[in-house]
């Protein structure tokens, strides 16, 4: 089955639902913090699904035209990693109602929401790992989860399996038949109130025969809905057709923060990087990877870059014209820092004051050229080294459109761009993104920013 095909076209937004906007105040917990005060793993600040619903717009204008939301179900912790119900979203982020009003706002903004499927394990205040608790060998649930004697004891050491060591994270047995239908109505509930797709947390922590049971539980009801698989190593195992339709790419924030962010790595080392990977995903599935510079689980993007606007544009420079869906972490694309989490996890800042102007724009700009450009978006890449600080990343369409992106750690150059004869034969260039200019001699003069996205068509094709 293949890939659904509007990913090619793409670009993710992720929302830590907590954290985002506080629509309805009616809402907050006991003991909600001020917007602007220090995340912690434990408050809260009332964050819910109205205020992810107000500023859709906000969205959109940074050119996603998809969200993935970290998990939204009934549970006792501001991540929501322990569900409690997972045919309920949390009080504190609204209703169902809620939910349905904020798909079909999304829906009618061209903006598709996927959800985390965090089917692993659950948190101990789940009713089926509460009735074991309390009825211990006789509950009907007690083969539901991995307990090892009676009574169900947390401390010092769990006497059950968990995630990672996590006493509140106790863990499914996903061998068991009716746990495995307990998920998959989950999968088919929340599709029935029109989400587009789930993303697999942890999906290496259980078997494979699962999540094909799980996909084929999607698939059927309907071949356009997306399943992306956290991955953090390799993806190949993901990616034989029976499994997911991508993965996050992990490895790629991986590339291109060695070379932006942190020296690591040359240009050499970078599009040797790149085209390894590129050989490494299965062909068909390249437009299902999830690219990603931060999220919930990482340090902030401009943290990582030590404040430098500059830097970390060059880093979204190669990921929007990357092959994969490119992906923008809430509070990233105006300059929100932190360390990760919980520093990662801060309040998005709705003061337009406290924003960074100079990388919302440049964001906008490479995110609109991707718009724009049907090879930036659907072009088959190629990757090479110019010198050890110059990145060029090629896309190249079936119509015979080409996109070109080029990125130069330094305060400007002129690279020698168009004199690579497959680039500049028959064709008229043209700059669509980036501070950069072409001059006569076929040379790409950067700007400070040292990035510059550049298209063309067959000179042919434009007659």
């Amino acid at each position: 089955m293949p890939t659904p095909d509007w990913l090619a076209d793409a670009t993710f937004y992720q929302i830590f639902p907590e954290r985002f906007a506080n629509g309805d105040p009616t809402l907050d917990p006991p003991g909600v913090e001020p917007w602007n005060a220090t995340p912690t793993r434990e408050n809260f600040f009332g964050g819910d699904l109205a205020g992810i619903t107000e500023h859709l717009d906000h969205i959109v204008s940074v050119g996603a035209n998809a969200i993935y939301l970290t998990p939204i179900f009934e549970a006792d912790t501001n991540h929501r990693y322990d569900a409690k119900d997972y045919f309920a979203v949390d009080h504190r982020l609204g209703d169902l109602d809620a939910f349905r009003r904020f798909v079909d706002a999304a829906h009618e903004r061209g903006v598709r929401v996927v959800l985390d499927a965090v089917f692993n394990h659950c948190g101990d205040g789940h009713w089926a790992f509460r009735d074991v608790v309390e009825n211990e060998a006789a509950s009907e649930y007690v083969n539901w989860f991995s307990v090892e004697g009676f009574p169900v004891t947390p401390h010092p050491k769990p006497n059950y399996r968990t995630c990672s060591g996590c006493y509140y994270l106790p863990k499914w047995n996903a061998y068991n038949p009716e746990v495995r239908a307990h998920h998959y109505s989950v999968a088919r509930y929340w599709i029935e109130q029109g989400i587009d797709g789930w993303r697999l947390d942890v999906p290496y922590f259980i078997n494979h025969s699962f999540w094909r049971g799980f996909r084929d539980v999607v698939k059927d009801l309907g071949d356009q809905l997306y399943i992306v698989a956290e991955e953090w190593r390799e993806p190949e195992e993901w990616l034989q057709g029976d499994l997911a339709d991508g993965t996050m790419n992990y490895t790629l924030r991986d590339l291109i923060l060695g070379f932006t962010a942190d020296s690591s790595i040359d240009a050499l080392a970078f599009a040797d990087g790149m085209n390894t990977l590129r050989a490494r995903i299965p062909e068909g599935f390249h437009s299902g990877m999830l690219n990603l510079l931060g999220s919930h689980d990482t340090e902030r993007l401009l943290t990582r870059h030590r404040g430098d606007v500059a830097a970390a544009l060059r880093a979204y420079a190669l990921l929007f014209a990357a092959e994969g869906a490119p992906m923008l972490y809430y509070g990233d694309e105006i300059g929100l820092t932190g360390e990760n989490d919980p520093g990662c996890r801060g309040t998005m800042p709705w003061d337009e004051s406290e924003w960074s102007p100079q990388l919302l724009e440049g964001i906008r700009s490479l995110s609109g050229a991707r718009s724009e450009c049907p090879a930036l978006r659907r072009g088959v890449q190629e990757v090479r080294a110019i010198d050890d600080d110059t990145v060029l990343m090629i896309r190249r369409a079936p119509d015979g459109e080409t996109s070109v992106a080029i990125v130069h750690r330094g305060d400007g150059a002129r690279i020698p761009i168009l004199a690579l004869p497959d680039l500049a034969s028959d064709r008229t260039w043209q700059v669509v993104a980036g501070d950069a200019t072409l001059a006569g001699d076929g040379s790409l003069m950067l700007g400070t920013g040292g990035v510059g996205y550049l298209n063309a068509f067959p000179n042919e094709a434009q007659q």
